[in-house]
């Protein structure tokens, strides 16, 4: 399918503090737009100015939440290339989204190069200071005026660009994050294991809650027995125990993150033992008392590494590894951003040349 390029006559002015963009606070000049009509497939994809979305008040995403979306970046490498970081992953699990919601799929393939000319297009809008990048939210939603609970047969599938910095304010510095014992996220057979928009409003009352008591994240236990961790807000999460590396195994209510998956297999080349299994904050807690939780850490597109410096739960408050970054930490993060960057040669696949 032929991608049209029509380009802004009105460009708009970047931000010239690159250290001050924080996260989510500019968007570039265009936007790739591609429509589906049932009957009609996937269609008309194009690139054009970055503009208002014009729906019906009845449109079905109001009403009933039937969306998905994805996160990725694209890095401004020394050699001057721009690359993405295995955006092939991103789009497969765009898919696995849409199978659950009922969306129509994408061809992953043409998604990736879709995301490829619109980065091209606003190429100048990639950040060039340390540890900033140009994050890439590719989402789809439903867009027919019809109040009434079933499948949408028309839908948008839009991918705006936009320029960051760390995710958290704390940077790379370690994090506080409560542990959820109120609320729940999701649960298996749900829709945990997608990024849907439903997923992250749930969460909203936890966060909030949460950051009036100074912590930046929730980590939530599973929706049934109320016991075994799962993930972040915003981060699958690992724990460093003496002489094992737990992540939660993926069983349907949490995202099966690109990060983790990435430093799985990392850890897994390094000689490690790293084990995806059912871990109990009650295990967490005797291995912190024990002396034996030497690190604990958050896995994402957004932060893509971020130590855990300290775990409330209820009235246990653990300080982990003294509150400072720990050095399993340190190597993932430093090996993952050399390959995002384009500074260590990584496995077969991972650093995609952008153009």
């Amino acid at each position: 399918m032929e991608i049209k390029v029509e380009r802004t006559k009105t460009p708009k002015t970047k931000p010239v503090d690159q250290s001050k963009l924080g996260f989510g606070n500019y968007y570039t000049d265009h936007m790739f737009v591609m429509n589906y009509d049932e009957g009609q497939g996937w269609h008309d994809a194009r690139i054009v100015p970055y503009a208002d979305i014009a729906l019906d008040p009845a449109a079905m995403v109001l009403h009933y939440g039937q969306e998905v979306f994805e996160g990725l970046k694209a890095y401004r490498c020394a050699d001057g290339s721009v690359r993405l970081f295995r955006p092939d992953k991103n789009m497969a699990r765009l898919n696995v989204s849409n199978e659950r919601l009922c969306i129509p799929a994408i061809d992953e393939a043409f998604a990736v190069e879709a995301i490829k000319k619109l980065v091209e297009v606003d190429q100048d809008w990639i950040p060039t200071a340390p540890d900033t990048s140009l994050y890439i939210r590719p989402f789809i939603f439903a867009t027919d005026a019809h109040v009434g609970v079933h499948p949408a047969h028309h839908y948008l599938f839009i991918i705006i660009l936009s320029p960051v910095g760390a995710y958290y304010p704390e940077g790379l510095n370690p994090v506080k994050i409560y542990v959820e014992n109120s609320y729940v996220r999701a649960v298996r057979g749900g829709m945990g294991f997608t990024k849907t928009g439903g997923n992250y409003a749930c969460s909203l009352k936890a966060q909030d809650e949460a950051a009036k008591a100074g912590y930046t994240q929730v980590l939530w236990l599973d929706g049934v027995e109320r016991k075994y961790v799962e993930e972040v807000g915003t981060m699958n999460v690992f724990f460093v125990f003496d002489g094992e590396i737990v992540t939660p195994a993926l069983q349907g209510s949490i995202l099966g993150g690109i990060t983790r998956m990435s430093c799985v297999e990392l850890l897994k080349s390094w000689g490690l033992n790293v084990s995806e299994r059912r871990v109990s904050i009650e295990e967490i807690a005797k291995a912190y008392d024990e002396g034996k939780l030497l690190e604990a850490f958050g896995s994402g597109t957004a932060a893509v590494i971020s130590p855990i410096g300290e775990l409330k739960w209820g009235d246990k408050i653990m300080t982990i590894n003294g509150g400072k970054i720990g050095a399993l930490s340190q190597k993932l993060y430093d090996n993952l951003t050399g390959i995002q960057w384009g500074k260590i040669e990584g496995p077969e696949g991972w650093s995609v040349k952008a153009f």
